[in-house]
């Protein structure tokens, strides 16, 4: 049985970035890009619909660097119309799209591709979004976030 990707409080969890793979926009992630950014603005990264701010439509429990990417785990918030659409749409797996909204602070290009290869980014709001130009940045199982986040947590601790 395929598990459901959130769950009737409106809580889910995935990756909104995947470490060293290009994205559409010819960006590369290294890890602990994050890092920095995280640490500064401590719970203050907003979760949109379609990095609209005027979307605002939930809120993160949890924002880590693993060794995959970044790891989040957000919920809904019931009672909000656009929330309470998302929900429905992400549990018939009609939208699961994730997206980061930020600043390059250090980045470098390679050689001959020109890919940018962002080592710090300035991190301010994750977007659900129809369309993610990281095509691993997805909601997956809300389920399986616990034992996600502890790994992620030790992997963080293990640097």
């Amino acid at each position: 049985m395929m598990s459901i990707p959130i769950d009737a409080e409106g809580r889910f969890a995935g990756y909104a970035s995947v470490f060293n793979r290009l994205d559409s926009g010819g960006d590369i992630v290294l890890p602990g890009a994050f890092a920095k950014s995280l640490a500064k603005r401590r719970g203050r990264i907003r979760l949109l619909f379609q990095h609209d701010p005027k979307e605002p439509v939930g809120t993160w429990d949890s924002i880590v660097e693993d060794t995959y990417g970044l790891f989040v785990t957000g919920r809904l918030v019931p009672g909000v119309p656009r929330a309470e659409a998302l929900r429905r749409l992400i549990e018939n797996r009609a939208l699961d799209g994730l997206s980061i909204g930020f600043r390059t602070v250090k980045a470098s290009r390679e050689a001959g591709s020109g890919h940018r290869r962002l080592s710090e980014i300035d991190l301010y709001e994750i977007s659900i979004v129809t369309f993610p130009m990281m095509e691993d940045a997805r909601i997956a199982a809300p389920l399986t976030a616990g034992a996600a986040i502890a790994a992620a947590t030790k992997t963080i601790r293990n640097r």
